[in-house]
């Protein structure tokens, strides 16, 4: 029996025996937490060779789903059970008002990084993670942004030593510097996190969050880059036709660079994704710079690979009707009573948690 086979079989069982609601709290935090059982499962697929990742990645899932539905119907149980011990133990006043309460939810931000980590484990990608806090090199010099770049300017990073060298990172890209100078080739890696520059407005934040891809190997090129990204716009978006435009662009860590367009239409005043004559920007791509591969130590004549920025709270705004980008820090319970995600009631498909 593999280990996550014996991970299942063990859960399983502790289910059966769980009696309250806080052990099934507890449970669910160790298969499901930030660092869960079945969470860093997820890390371990970057280990696996080309044959394996796959069906490692689809018999993890499946086992995800099979430990998720069996907390839906103990927690259904236990909620039973104790309304039963109550209405033996208690008398009822049918006239008194309702006792109020809370229930916390699932942040639109937590919820739009477990759906994209779901799509994007389905083609072979693992997900890898980095501090915060930067250095210069891995943030600029190895990303072959040049001395002169506005980006390294005062006014749009937030540095933290007098000589530049210590940083709060500008992207998440710098992972992908990280995983390259600590492995060998093939990679094939998404790097979610948060990210900060010095701006504020309605569609800027000082703190956001951003999704950086990377695949490196033997002859891939722009058609890999394109299909890669075609189906996970139309898994997220949950549409079945997709207009999509490749625009040229210009990043530093990338050659050819593109910025990336979706068709979209208006109706009764929301987006309407894969319809219409308008277009969208969606997200930057590009093929990695061989300079960026040879900071990295991969050779470039024998590696070739793509690389993608996604902003997480866009995407969020867009599938979910959310306006003001500032409304997701704001901490207004109102606000994420109505956006949140139930904590409790996940359904059995791998898209993460329903509303």
């Amino acid at each position: 029996m593999s280990e996550i086979e014996k991970l299942k079989s063990q859960y399983l069982d502790k289910l059966d025996k769980c009696s309250s609601t806080d052990d099934l709290n507890k449970i669910k935090s160790e298969l499901f937490g930030k660092n869960g059982l079945i969470t860093n499962q997820f890390k371990f697929i970057a280990t696996k060779n080309e044959n394996e990742k796959k069906n490692f990645a689809i018999k993890l899932n499946d086992i995800k789903i099979i430990l998720q539905e069996k907390l839906n119907l103990v927690n259904k149980k236990i909620e039973i059970e104790e309304i039963n011990k109550k209405l033996s133990n208690e008398k009822i006043d049918v006239t008194l008002p309702e006792r109020s309460f809370k229930q916390g939810k699932i942040h639109p931000i937590s919820q739009v990084i477990d759906e994209i980590s779901s799509i994007f484990s389905e083609i072979g990608f693992s997900v890898a993670e980095g501090p915060d806090v930067e250095n210069e090199y891995n943030n600029f010099t190895a990303l072959n942004t040049p001395q002169n770049h506005p980006a390294r300017d005062m006014h749009d990073t937030f540095y933290l030593s007098e000589d530049k060298n210590l940083l709060l990172r500008t992207h998440t890209s710098p992972v992908q510097i990280r995983t390259m100078l600590k492995g060998k080739p093939p990679f094939k890696i998404i790097a979610p996190g948060r990210t900060y520059r010095c701006d504020s407005d309605q569609t800027h934040t000082p703190m956001f969050h951003q999704l950086e891809g990377l695949h490196i190997d033997k002859d891939i090129n722009m058609g890999h880059l394109k299909g890669c990204l075609n189906y996970f716009i139309k898994e997220f978006f949950e549409v079945k036709k997709l207009k999509m435009r490749f625009r040229p662009s210009h990043f530093p860590f990338t050659e050819p660079s593109a910025e990336v367009d979706i068709g979209y239409d208006l109706k009764d005043g929301k987006i309407v994704i894969g319809e219409g004559n308008k277009w969208l920007e969606i997200l930057g791509c590009g093929m990695v710079h061989p300079n960026v591969l040879i900071n990295s130590k991969v050779d470039p004549s024998k590696y070739q690979g793509f690389a993608f920025g996604i902003g997480i709270d866009r995407l969020a705004m867009l599938k979910y009707g959310i306006k003001d980008l500032r409304s997701f820090f704001e901490s207004n319970y109102k606000w994420l009573n109505h956006y949140g995600f139930d904590p409790v009631d996940v359904p059995t498909n791998y898209r993460g948690l329903s509303r």
